[in-house]
């Protein structure tokens, strides 16, 4: 077993490496093009939102696709020069956290991992999680047919982390969150909106689900990722007009509730988006600079727990 210096160590030479070989021309796998971002990442830039995927850890009958592991995201971090990170447990890891885990103790102090977890769950893996930097749970019920931890499993879980100081991230459609208002107005701990809350691209801002959304904004417990623009849109790359607008709406609602996510590697797609174009996307979504800093560091600082 490694020692908190030999992993420290270990994580310094991965990013340098990383750095190397983007620096000779290499890219990062699942994600289109080798340019960095135009816009310079800030000190201590999060993205909130991607996924590790392992063939190392378990479960072992899940399909896990190559060049979506630690290392390959060791790439990305370093071309688009952000620091912080939120990894978040897919669907082919189940709910076991190993993969995860492992991550978070890579990053060393500079990650925060949402999981995914049954209701049956002791209190003692609870506190195992909290003590390796998990701090949420998450429930992907946009798509009913793969979904691992359903709508019904969303209060009982939530009444369990309410103490520790998570929250529940939710992936649901606009519909979804229509439809669940009641549920998630009497959530005992806060809510993170996935992928900017999958409201109808047609509608954007007027979708009644955004109006939804705001509402448990302003109750203060509430915040929202700008992340997959890709899934927000029927206009398409490189803009995304459609998803572009909603963006805006929310940056314009309430900036100090948004966090960012690359989404990489970006499994809903087969054809990968530019990660360096999601990241310059940004800067026009926030409205100024000053704004998308927030939106990089402060905010993930405060709802993630980043010293």
């Amino acid at each position: 077993m490694l020692t908190r210096r030999r992993f420290v160590a270990a994580a310094a030479a991965g990013l340098v490496a990383a750095d190397r070989a983007l620096a000779a021309g290499g890219a990062a796998p699942n994600s289109a093009g080798t340019e960095r971002p135009q816009s310079r990442a800030p000190a201590n830039a999060c993205d909130c939102h991607f996924h590790i995927i392992d063939g190392r850890f378990p479960p072992p009958e899940t399909v896990k696709p190559p060049g979506m592991t630690f290392d390959d995201y060791r790439l990305l971090q370093a071309r688009l020069g952000t620091t912080r990170a939120v990894p978040v447990q897919p669907k082919n890891h189940g709910t076991d956290p190993t993969c995860l885990l492992d991550a978070l103790q890579r990053f060393d102090g500079n990650g925060r991992g949402i999981a995914v977890l049954r209701p049956d769950v002791t209190d003692a893996e609870l506190r195992r999680l909290d003590t390796g930097y998990v701090r949420g749970l998450r429930f992907s019920v946009w798509n009913p047919n793969d979904t691992v931890a359903p709508i019904t499993t969303i209060e009982p879980l939530a009444k369990r982390i309410a103490d520790l100081g998570w929250h529940v991230q939710l992936h649901m459609s606009g519909d979804q969150i229509r439809e669940n208002a009641a549920l998630l107005n009497r959530l005992p701990c806060p809510i993170v909106f996935d992928h900017m809350g999958r409201l109808d691209p047609g509608k954007g801002p007027d979708d009644p689900a955004f109006a939804t959304i705001a509402g448990l904004i302003e109750k203060g417990r509430t915040w929202l990722k700008l992340a997959g623009a890709y899934l927000n849109t029927e206009a398409g790359p490189p803009d995304y007009p459609d998803a572009t607008r909603t963006a805006k709406a929310f940056a314009a609602l309430a900036p100090e509730r948004l966090v960012w996510g690359s989404d990489w590697p970006h499994v809903t797609e087969k054809h990968k988006p530019d990660d360096a174009v999601l990241f310059d996307l940004l800067t026009d979504w926030a409205g100024s600079e000053t704004t998308r800093d927030r939106i990089l560091v402060d905010n993930p600082a405060k709802l993630y727990g980043f010293s």
